[in-house]
């Protein structure tokens, strides 16, 4: 997470900067945009005060600008934070769809400006973002916008900058897994023991499976349609879902297709150890269910899950 410093001083702040001194005052371009854009100088942020009219030293119509994005409305309530995704967001540069647009915001700032625009929100959500407004927005009010821009590039040079970013995560993300699963194998050879688990096995990515009661149908490989009723829950036992409780699905069993990454790769990989009318109960490692994606008070990051299962039909292809 940027620091105030380093992002922009009124950005959590509150109204620090906003009732400031002179100096510090915002400025109306001729078409009602509200602003005020710093720019650093030895270290610091200072107010660039009224940009000329005719300046075009800022991002330019079909460039991408990377930036970190906070707004809020009228009530100071905190609608958006690009830092909360740990990576700043990439918006294109494009005609303005009204006067004192969020397109004219971005045509202001250079690599490493900052800057405070209030953004009438009527017309922000009709003419951009074409949606109603929404009820905790007020009709009439402005949105405040707090920008930082990164960078200033064309396309091509976006383009190829988010494919080294994503390349970058996709790395990281791997080695949180790999330090992740040698925590949870831990924890789950412990839950074996405490629960007296027998025959359990291992694939070959970590998931712990025990046959409760073995099959006699043909084993599912990749590329079959299979069906699977579960009972989903952590290992303190408390129950998340079952599709033998389910009136969405009228209790029908889940049906997949094997191998495909339709399913959490535990599924795909623990699935393809039984045969058909098996049932067994399934041990998770977080990295091959959800890893450490936060989905909720019933879901944290890192959650270990626990499937009793039933291969109930398995369809050779």
């Amino acid at each position: 997470m940027l620091s105030r410093t380093k992002f922009l001083l009124p950005v959590l702040a509150g109204t620090l900067l906003l009732q400031a001194c002179n100096k510090d005052e915002f400025h109306t371009t001729a078409d009602g945009l509200v602003y005020k854009v710093y720019e650093l100088e030895d270290g610091e942020y200072k107010n660039k005060g009224e940009v000329a009219p005719e300046d075009t030293t800022g991002a330019k119509i079909g460039e991408i600008v990377t930036l970190q994005m906070l707004y809020k409305n009228s009530e100071d309530s905190v609608l958006f934070d690009s830092r909360t995704q740990n990576q700043p967001i990439m918006i294109p540069v494009m005609e303005p769809t009204f006067k004192g647009s969020l397109e004219q915001a971005l045509m202001m700032l250079s690599p490493g400006d900052s800057g405070v625009f209030k953004v009438n929100a009527d017309s922000l959500f009709a003419k951009t973002f074409g949606q109603p407004l929404p009820p905790f927005i007020k009709p009439g009010s402005q949105l405040t916008f707090f920008l930082k821009a990164e960078k200033v590039q064309s396309r091509e040079q976006a383009m190829a900058d988010q494919q080294k970013m994503f390349e970058e995560q996709m790395k990281e993300a791997q080695a949180r897994a790999e330090k992740q699963i040698k925590i949870d194998d831990e924890k789950i050879q412990q839950y074996i023991k405490e629960n007296n688990l027998q025959n359990v096995q291992k694939t070959e990515g970590g998931v712990y499976y025990a046959v409760t009661k073995p099959g006699s149908g043909p084993e599912a490989d990749a590329g079959d349609q299979v069906s699977v009723h579960y009972t989903l829950t952590h290992l303190d036992g408390k129950e998340l879902e079952s599709s033998r409780n389910n009136p969405m699905t009228k209790n029908e069993p889940f049906q997949f297709t094997l191998g495909q990454g339709q399913v959490i790769r535990g599924w795909d990989e623990a699935i393809a150890e039984l045969k058909e009318g098996s049932q067994a109960t399934l041990l998770v490692p977080s990295p091959l269910a959800y890893g450490d994606q936060d989905r909720g008070p019933d879901m944290p990051a890192n959650s270990i899950l626990r499937f009793d299962v039933e291969l109930v039909n398995v369809e050779k292809q």
